[in-house]
This record gives structure tokens, sequence and C-alpha cells, in this order.
């Protein structure tokens, strides 16, 4: 929790939620490697490449023809039909354009999601371990963040149903995951996805489903969606990016698929919350949608080739077990006599020059597992499992 002094010397009154709201466990970590010199940083989600040059030149050329102006609030047209497309041509699955909205971000458009769902009182229960901004929006807004933990184990991960059905109450506006998982890789079954949309139906409880991972997937060539077997009306809002798929991630656009009926409700939000998005970044995107796939293919299959490198290094580390995962671009390693998590993490950070996250950042059922992103080169992947491996062998 943050305990900065002086909040209650303010010449003003700090909501209890601001006061309440905690550090990222992740970043506590990640500010570290601002001081160490050559430190390998896998512990944020992100790669190390940069966004191709179409993508750029996109937006250049958007710029260039005065593309500066206030647009509209819920996407450019061309965004939201070519986002359409998109959907039937990996998909095959019909979303019409007037049901998507293009936000400020990913996170933007959880933000808006939870200010559209859940009030002080009210709960959302989140599959955990998970990216952990969702809790602290859940927790600005009032309501509570409700946690129901996979277990893991060399199969992958895996989920109770019965208990995230049972972690839901009168209370209860929202369920959130997201499949493929952050930190997890984890993807749920399809037998899972229709129990829970028909729960939610019943309940009238609306179901989050953040698929920002779903082109980075390694068994199959997109990870399965609840669009696929969800009406438009069906209490389902499934939010995406541009950042991992595209190495976007700081251009700040993502996206919100919703029922027909509450899009006005968004727009109107957006309007609240940022007046919208940038035209010249908008184009970025159609240009990412409509050349960039053997980009995402090439990308991928350098992904798969760095997972297997952290795999096959981790096999040999006596002290360490992984558990697999098929999509997203993480792995959870636990650690035999880790200690505490974020010490271990700043640990090796300034001696073995290795940047992990802390499974704590992550919620529940995370505790015994640091996150490694292995969104890098394979040579770079395997000169942190050098270092990794060295680190751990003296001590």
């Amino acid at each position: 929790m943050n305990t900065t002094p002086g909040f209650d010397a303010l010449p003003f009154q700090l909501r209890p939620e601001i006061k309440a709201l905690p550090d990222s466990g992740i970043v506590e970590v990640w500010k570290m490697g601002f001081t160490v010199p050559d430190v390998i940083g896998l512990w944020v989600g992100e790669g190390d490449l940069p966004t191709t040059r179409f993508i750029c030149d996109a937006a250049a050329k958007s710029l260039n023809a005065g593309e500066t102006y206030y647009t509209h609030k819920g996407g450019i047209p061309e965004l939201r039909q070519a986002l359409s497309d998109y959907y039937r041509r990996h998909w095959n699955i019909g979303v019409d354009a007037g049901r998507i909205v293009v936000t400020s971000s990913g996170m933007n458009a959880m933000v808006l999601l939870v200010e559209t769902l859940c009030g002080a009182g009210d709960n959302a229960v989140c599959v955990t371990p998970s990216w952990p901004n969702i809790f602290a929006a859940i927790q600005v807004m009032g309501a509570e963040p409700r946690q129901v933990a996979l277990t893991g184990d060399e199969k992958g991960w895996h989920l109770d149903l019965e208990k995230l059905f049972a972690a839901c109450d009168a209370r209860t506006k929202a369920i959130y995951l997201a499949s493929p998982g952050n930190p997890t890789g984890w993807m749920m079954p399809e037998e899972q996805r229709r129990a829970l949309l028909d729960f939610a139906r019943k309940k009238r409880i609306a179901i989050i489903a953040d698929e920002v991972y779903g082109r980075l997937v390694y068994d199959r060539t997109v990870a399965p969606s609840f669009l696929e077997i969800a009406a438009p009306d069906d209490p389902l809002f499934v939010v995406n990016s541009f950042s991992k798929t595209w190495a976007m991630t700081g251009w700040r656009v993502g996206w919100i698929v919703a029922p027909p009926a509450i899009v006005h409700k968004l727009e109107m939000l957006i309007e609240y919350n940022t007046s919208g998005g940038q035209t010249f970044t908008q184009r970025a995107c159609v240009a990412a949608l409509n050349e960039g796939e053997e980009w995402v293919k090439w990308m991928v299959a350098r992904c798969r080739q760095s997972r297997d490198v952290v795999m096959s290094r981790v096999a040999q580390m006596n002290r360490i077990q992984v558990i697999p995962a098929e999509a997203a671009f993480y792995l959870m390693l636990r650690v035999e006599d880790m200690g505490d998590a974020t010490q271990f993490c700043k640990r090796l950070v300034v001696e073995g020059r290795v940047g992990l996250a802390p499974g704590t950042a992550f919620g529940a059922g995370g505790e015994q597992y640091v996150r490694l992103c292995y969104a890098q080169s394979p040579e770079r992947i395997g000169l942190a499992m050098d270092r990794l491996a060295k680190f751990l062998s003296d001590r």
C-alpha cells in the first residue's frame, strides 16, 4: 500500500479509494533497472521490437495530410470497419462495425467498462493470476475486486468454474478474465466459456473478456474468442489492443466489442474521459490490420523460438519449475527457496542483471512465482538464461 506521508495534512479531502491504491509490484522492480547498467529487462509486457515501418509511415502520412483535429468518439469509420473485417478474416465471425468502440489503449477500455458497470459497494470477480491494473480500476470506483485463482501444474493452468460461480453474489456486476492470460498464457476451454456465458445470462452479470493476446498463440492460428459463441446482445464486452500483436505499446490504441445498446453510452464516456482518440494513430492501426499479417506471423514465430529457449534452459536448472503455456509471451517460474518474490526479483536485477516481475503483483495464485516475458530475440533470451543460471548457482 502507498505509505507516502502527509495525506491527512492535505488542504483538501482525498478519496479513500485513491489513498488506498497500492503501487504496482511490476513497476517497483522495473524502476530499479533504470539505475542498473546492462540489465536484461524481462519484467514488463512488451518486446524489444519497435513498431514496424509501414505502420509508422501510415501515421506520418496522416499527419502530413493535416489529420490533427478532433474525430469520431468511437473511432474513425475506416478503423471500425477494418476491425470488423479482421474478425471475419481470422475468426470467421460477423461483428458489425457499429458494435466496435475504439479506445485510447486497452487500459482505457477497461476503465470505461468498469465505470459503466461498477459502483460503490459492488464487486467484480477476477480470474487470477492476472494483469493487476484491472484490480485498481475496480477499486477506484469504490467496488471490490474478488479474486478466484487458477491452479498450475506440469500440464498448465486450470480454473475451477464452481469456485468462480460461488464467488459471485447479488452485488457482482462483472466477471473479468483474460484468455489467453497474462501472466499465465492460460486459455479458457470452450465448455467453460459456454458455461460461463450461460451463468452470466441467468445472473445478469457482465463478462469482461480480455483477448489482447488472441494472436499470440502457438498451437493454432488464433486463440478462441467469446465472440464465436455469443450473440450480439449477450452480457459480453470483449477488450483488445494493438499493443502486443503489432508491437505498438506506446501508441495507446485499443477497442471494445460491446452489445449494440450500450455503444452510445461508451462513446459518451469517451467524451468525458479523453474526448476521443487521434486520427493519425488510428490510420496506423488500419495499416496494421490490413497490411501486417506477414509481420505478425514472423513475430509470433520469433516468440515461439524464444519461449522454447526458456523452456529448454529452465529444464536444466534444478531449482526452477515452469508452468507450460501455449499462448501470450510469458512464463511463470517457481523458484525453490525463493523467499519473498519481490525481494528475489530486486536481488536478481542488481546481482544477476536480469529483470523479472514478482508473481505477487498478479494477485491470488501468483505468490510462489516470478513472471518472465520472453518477447525478445532468442539470442538475448539465451543470454538472460545464462545470467539466471549463474545467479541461482551462486546461492
